[in-house]
């Protein structure tokens, strides 16, 4: 026998919800966008608050700012006693700059810069440029250069979300026999400093633009690793310091068409000059993508690649001809429970 038609309207019912929830996601992005812009877990921090107090601070209407509060409150982000005074959420003490594992800039991050650029995501589903052209005039990371504040949130939310990563890093790939490793386009310089920490006679070498090397110098001297690590400005498009053991791409290919991928490829190989190792931390692409967490994790990552930057997330036969193509050879690949994969690779 069929289901009633009653169990129909109830199916019906149930799949109108959940595709309402994902239309309508978008609210708590900016929710947690306006929150941690307006600073409200940083006065949250020192204890419970009624919304009259943090609106006085924040300079805002109360009773709109209450019924932020309020949507915070269903997002775990913040709790409401019975005297209507809010207090921070273990999940929203991450939206504070101190906090260990701290989101902050990722979410200011998501919540303005790349939140206009996903606004256009038909014109680059249509065309298969970036969105960040059409918004900004400027393709890749070239609008970062005259934009110091843009790149100050820019690298310190991607040294967020290296720390995801970084640990698992070091822990599964055996540094112990080398001397000095390059890390191309490091940032900040966390993954670097979490595999310094992890070996100790270990040295290196923190390489990236001209935006990034100030805040890694400072991060790297909060690290007392300045002894050990050198910070070189450059572009790795035309050279990249040499005489290392390994050299590291973590999360660069994937900013990158495969032309362009190509020539990082075939610079860090003059670099290593016939010898050494390659190591590349990035997200594999599965081979067909299924309903789960992790895989809509990459489905995101991947249009944000798209969006932003006309490039891509890639499938192992994809990586493995793109290095292939510029001259190298996998020797093996290991998934950690992150979802990022590294990459090992010699000339």
């Amino acid at each position: 026998m069929g289901e009633s038609p009653q169990t129909d309207l109830h199916h019906l019912a149930d799949i109108q919800a959940q595709l309402l929830g994902l239309v309508t996601a978008s609210w708590m992005t900016q929710a947690l966008y306006v929150a941690t812009h307006l600073g409200i877990p940083d006065l949250l921090a020192g204890g419970a608050k009624s919304s009259e107090e943090l609106a006085a601070a924040t300079d805002t209407h109360a009773p709109s700012l209450h019924r932020l509060l309020r949507a915070l409150v269903t997002v775990s982000v913040c709790t409401e006693s019975d005297d209507g005074r809010f207090e921070l959420s273990p999940l929203g003490s991450l939206l504070l700059a101190d906090a260990p594992g701290s989101l902050r800039s990722w979410t200011l991050y998501w919540g303005s810069h790349l939140w206009s650029t996903w606004s256009h995501l038909l014109h680059s589903v249509k065309t298969g440029e970036s969105a960040r052209k059409l918004v900004t005039g400027a393709e890749g990371f070239d609008g970062l250069k005259a934009d110091p504040q843009g790149a100050a949130l820019f690298n310190q939310a991607m040294r967020e979300g290296t720390r995801l990563v970084a640990g698992e890093v070091a822990a599964a790939y055996d540094f112990a026999a080398m001397k000095r490793v390059v890390d191309v386009g490091g940032g900040y310089g966390e993954l670097l400093a979490t595999i310094l920490n992890a070996n100790p006679s270990l040295t290196g070498v923190l390489f990236d633009l001209p935006h990034a090397v100030d805040g890694a110098r400072h991060h790297l001297d909060a690290c007392n690793l300045v002894s050990r690590c050198e910070v070189v400005a450059g572009d790795f498009f035309e050279a990249v310091p040499g005489n290392a053991d390994a050299w590291i791409l973590k999360s660069v290919l994937h900013d990158w068409s495969d032309e362009r991928g190509g020539v990082i490829l075939r610079t860090c190989a003059r670099a290593m000059n016939g010898h050494g190792k390659l190591l590349i931390v990035e997200r594999v692409m599965p081979q067909k993508l299924e309903v789960s967490a992790a895989h809509q994790l990459i489905a995101r990552v991947d249009l944000t690649m798209l969006v932003a930057l006309a490039s891509r997330e890639r499938t192992e036969d994809e990586f493995r001809t793109l290095l292939s193509a510029a001259g190298f050879h996998v020797i093996r690949i290991f998934t950690m429970a992150t979802g990022f994969s590294v990459i090992e690779a010699s000339p």
